[in-house]
């Protein structure tokens, strides 16, 4: 592709080189744009119609946008102009948009992007059920979706998805509170053998019945965050340590029905747990309290 060319306001030395000279394709895409940060690319665009020509080619052959890289806020306005021409992301993240992003915003990009794969929408609370059809009808490859805090998404919102989206792997379901066990056992029977990585943290809605669907159901299984789920206890947790043989991580903490005795196989296992041993726990409060730690022995 040609450089559009403009007039540089002076007389150029013999044999310089302008950076707008250089190849775009071939040198200022891959090698230099790549490497600048999208906050930097905003102010780039403003510099010329030059400039800005070459930012928008860019963008349009964007894999991956994080609105975090433009800043801890973003416009509406600023979020269209990025994302206007992208056709071929693979990862959207777009939690800096949660205060104002709506369905009218996010479905026509989901539309002009089949081939996402990974995609963030943690406390994007305004965005309702039709941005999670239009997300799991048109990107069938999607493995890694988070919906953290998203108080709207709901039984129905994750059938669906559970019914179209095929490769999911991971799922951020953290303090979706209007999901219950039914929804979760669902999910675990549509899509538990592909399941890698899974929170349903803080929802005391869930209990013993979706943990063991989960553990019958997902052979795969590595990474699986309960915390704050008041309703699961041990029976979920002995399930786990039986279904699941390549469990890593199990979060708990503040399950106050799980008990150690189910959760001392996994340890046995070395599967990471956030909660501590009694005996741990005694030890590490009687030495904030006595100032030292006493020799115990641990073998006994």
């Amino acid at each position: 592709m040609e450089p559009p060319m403009e007039p540089s306001g002076g007389e150029q030395e013999p044999g310089a080189v302008r950076l707008l000279d250089l190849p775009w394709e071939d040198v200022l895409l891959p090698h230099v744009l790549n490497r600048v940060p999208l906050c930097q690319l905003l102010r780039l665009q403003r510099v010329s119609r030059a400039f800005r020509a070459l930012v928008q080619l860019h963008l349009a052959g964007l894999r991956r946008f994080d609105a975090a890289q433009v800043g801890l806020q973003i416009p509406r306005a600023a979020l269209a102009w990025l994302l206007r021409d992208a056709e071929g992301l693979q990862e959207l993240a777009l939690a800096p948009c949660h205060e104002w992003l709506s369905d009218e915003d996010l479905v026509p990009v989901l539309a002009r992007n089949p081939q996402l794969r990974s995609v963030a929408l943690g406390g994007c609370g305004q965005l309702s059920r039709r941005a999670l059809g239009a997300l799991a009808e048109g990107c069938p490859r999607l493995q890694r979706l988070s919906l953290a805090h998203c108080d709207w998404v709901d039984g129905l919102a994750l059938r669906g998805l559970a019914d179209r989206c095929p490769a999911l792997e991971e799922l951020d379901l953290t303090a979706c509170r209007q999901l219950k066990d039914d929804a979760i056992v669902y999910l675990a029977q549509r899509r538990g053998a592909g399941l890698r990585s899974l929170s349903l943290a803080v929802n005391a809605n869930v209990g013993d019945a979706a943990v063991q669907e989960l553990a019958r159901n997902c052979p795969e299984l590595q990474h699986l965050d309960l915390t704050g789920c008041l309703r699961v206890g041990s029976d979920g947790v002995r399930t786990l340590a039986e279904y699941c043989p390549a469990l890593r991580s199990l979060r708990v903490r503040h399950c106050h029905h799980v008990a150690e005795s189910s959760l001392s196989r996994l340890r046995k296992r070395g599967v990471d747990i956030d909660v501590e041993p009694p005996l741990h726990q005694a030890l590490v409060l009687l030495q904030d309290m006595a100032g030292f730690a006493p020799f115990v022995n641990l073998q006994v």
